[in-house]
């Protein structure tokens, strides 16, 4: 999965919306990458209710994982504009999708913006047990991750989603968000392409 992660215009800091702009972005597209991967293997994601509830619980650990990094780099300040950004921002791009597949919620029900940050909101205090350090998260964040796909999963995968969560997805989910995060927070100046050969002839 290739994901661009440099500005075009290098050189100074951007602000925490900006980069929590990008980063959302990048987390979306880490997610669904997730999900074709999962069906892919044969694990039964059907369209429509069950897609974006695995969606969900995805990008609520993605974030998750994301605020730890930010907690490591950036003020405690800019952390919260940050993470605040990133959170809504994430929230908007899936509520563009439910809606676009789901419908939009009756009125009396609530959006699926708001659905997400209620999930976000209850599962923050349960992530926030665990362990993260400059490797990533602990065996218990990522279990606890897989735990919950589990309950998303019909009887036959239920057996080995936890597994493929924690041997294969998030392993190479947390490199991109790595290597996405250095390149948001970057200020080096990108490396100018080498000019293109242009063959001649007499």
């Amino acid at each position: 999965m290739r994901i661009k992660s440099q500005w075009f215009q290098t050189g100074s800091a951007k602000t925490p919306q900006q980069t929590a702009s990008a980063m959302a972005f990048i987390t979306w597209r880490v997610a669904q990458n997730m999900l074709k991967q999962m069906r892919s293997a044969d694990f039964s994601i059907e369209v429509g209710h069950q897609y974006f509830m695995f969606t969900r619980e995805v990008l609520v650990f993605l974030v998750q994982v994301l605020d730890r990094m930010a907690y490591a780099r950036m003020e405690p300040e800019e952390r919260i504009e940050f993470v605040t950004a990133l959170v809504r921002r994430v929230a908007e791009i899936l509520q563009e999708n439910e809606d676009t597949l789901l419908g939009i919620p009756a009125a009396d029900q609530p959006s699926h913006f708001d659905r997400f940050i209620d999930l976000f909101n209850e599962l923050s205090d349960h992530y926030g047990d665990f362990g993260f350090d400059a490797k990533g998260p602990d065996f218990a964040f990522v279990r606890y991750l897989g735990h919950r796909v589990e309950m998303l999963m019909p009887q036959k995968d239920q057996r080995w989603v936890i597994d493929q969560m924690m041997a294969t997805e998030v392993p190479e989910a947390l490199e991109i968000l790595q290597s996405s995060m250095n390149g948001v927070l970057s200020t080096e100046p990108r490396p100018r392409r080498a000019a293109r050969a242009v063959a001649t002839g007499d």
